[in-house]
């Protein structure tokens, strides 16, 4: 499967990048006419209303990334900027425009680097087995910690990046993703292949730290890393293999620390992690549902339909009951115990309250689960060292 995706992805290089900047037919006769400024030196354009043809003679030049290894972009910044209110489609400055140099900022976007929720997502399941993983009356493992953050880094940025280049056809067509770097054309395809594979040498280089048995372990991921972003094609259940994905690190963390896994404890947290990734990504599709259905790519929004919420509340009530088990084989401490009643309320507010008509509020619901993470992390903690 792998080999499938990178001959895909190998395809794809040969194809120029679809600018997001798509004509609409809700084109308002007082909205000024947006330019697009590509890197060569004369671009054509023509109004859709009056037809009349529009020229630009503008001469710019992109720069290298780092080191000289990164070639230069097709697409400048600053035509990226010009068209983020084009079309109604609207992007906000981040850190990264305001601080990293013009030539970097496409790397660091297409790393989501300014959207951390889905590295704190990836990196949870991990904090949580380290500590599970500590002995009693004793703290988790600072070391493992520090590697298995800078590796959630690392591992999101790979799996944003195997995602746009797979998906950028895709992109395109819908308003919340069209300004990502490879669909917008700030980068090439070959560009974001080159990143992708310097992400994973970096993260190589951390799986290297750690003992044999979390090296195998940890490398059998990237059959799933690989696979992911196509399964919005085959099937109505992508978010649960997001799931068997993103939660790895709850067996990798544990393995990480005692050299092997133990099947009663980090099974009932792995499936945990499923569970409650069905729940927040769920609420997270409803946000394109509309586009996915023009699109005609697949999710478990459109699966569970007007039956969202209930089927959110039993992965729910199936994540909370895994969590108690595997507290109960780890043995731990009552104080983890009252941090599943908080994280109870927690999740129970978010299925409760989310509007899933709202795309403003579905995303700051699936922002939330960075709370819920951080709970049952805290939990774990105290319920170790006052074990």
């Amino acid at each position: 499967m792998a080999f499938f995706v990178l001959s895909r992805v190998s395809r794809r290089l040969l194809k120029p990048s679809v600018s997001a900047t798509t004509t609409r037919s809700s084109f308002s006769v007082f909205q000024p006419q947006q330019h697009i400024y590509l890197s060569t030196p004369v671009t054509h354009y023509i109004n859709p209303l009056c037809k009349h043809t529009l020229w630009n003679n503008r001469d710019h030049q992109a720069n290298i990334l780092v080191g000289g290894m990164w070639s230069s972009s097709l697409v400048l910044e600053r035509g990226r900027k010009e068209t983020r209110d084009f079309g109604g489609v609207k992007e906000e400055d981040s850190w990264i425009d305001l601080y990293l140099p013009e030539r970097a900022r496409g790397y660091a976007k297409l790393a989501r680097l300014d959207k951390p929720i889905g590295t704190w997502l990836l990196a949870w399941p991990c904090m949580w087995s380290i500590a599970l993983a500590a002995d009693p009356g004793s703290l988790p493992s600072f070391k493992m910690l520090g590697l298995f953050g800078c590796g959630a880094i690392l591992l999101r940025g790979a799996g944003c990046t195997i995602n746009d280049l797979l998906d950028q056809d895709i992109d395109t067509k819908v308003d919340r993703t069209r300004l990502r770097p490879i669909a917008s054309g700030l980068l090439t395809p070959f560009q974001g292949l080159k990143f992708l594979v310097l992400q994973l040498l970096l993260g190589l280089g951390i799986l290297l730290q750690l003992n044999n048995y979390s090296r195998v372990l940890g490398a059998s991921s990237l059959f799933l890393v690989f696979s992911y972003p196509l399964m919005k094609r085959f099937t109505f259940w992508p978010q649960a293999f997001l799931g068997l994905t993103i939660n790895w690190g709850a067996l990798l963390g544990w393995a990480a620390v005692k050299g092997s896994v133990e099947p009663a404890v980090v099974l009932p947290l792995y499936l945990s992690g499923i569970c409650w990734t069905l729940v927040y990504d769920t609420i997270y599709a409803h946000q394109d549902k509309d586009d996915d259905v023009k699109v005609g790519v697949k999710s478990t929004a459109l699966r569970f339909g007007e039956n969202t919420k209930l089927w959110l509340t039993g992965f729910g009530t199936a994540s909370m009951g895994l969590l108690v088990l595997s507290g109960l084989s780890a043995d731990l401490g009552w104080q983890y115990y009252a941090s599943l009643v908080a994280a109870l309320g927690q999740l129970g507010w978010q299925i409760g309250t989310a509007d899933l008509s709202s795309g403003a509020d579905c995303s700051r619901k699936f922002v939330s689960n960075k709370w819920f993470g951080a709970i049952i992390f805290s939990g774990v903690v105290l319920g170790r060292t006052f074990q």
